[in-house]
């Protein structure tokens, strides 16, 4: 069991930046994929950045919408996964879930894959 609880959120103006964390914990975290994904009311959850846990070589995946802007980070010392939001647009408005799936990343922007979930923390860019 992994449990997953996000913070960080908040308001900003386009432009801004901010920074989300994940913080994680359980006993099967390790060899997990971490991602962030994203969902406004009356759309699909989306996938925004994703890493696979406790490779430091691992490659980083990012939505298009968001390459560029965004950074997918673990923190080792605190046990957590960061998401740095800079450039932020209007667009960006939505809530942000951290989710995390046992196995590898090659499925990351689907979210049927992921069995654990954080409780969301809300991200709100006005223009």
């Amino acid at each position: 069991q992994v449990q997953l609880v996000e913070s960080g959120g908040g308001s900003v103006q386009a432009g801004g930046s901010l920074r989300l964390s994940c913080a994680a914990s359980g006993p099967h975290y390790d060899r997990t994929c971490m991602a962030w994904f994203r969902q406004v009311p009356g759309k699909e959850r989306e996938g925004v950045a994703g890493v696979y846990r406790g490779n430091p070589y691992s490659t980083s995946y990012y939505a298009s919408s968001v390459k560029g802007r965004f950074t997918i980070s673990e923190d080792n010392a605190k046990n957590t996964i960061d998401l740095q939001m800079n450039s932020l647009k209007p667009e960006d408005t939505a809530m942000y879930y951290c989710g995390a799936a046992h196995g590898g990343c090659m499925d990351w922007t689907d979210p049927s894959g992921f069995q654990y979930w954080g409780q969301g923390t809300q991200v709100t860019v006005s223009s």
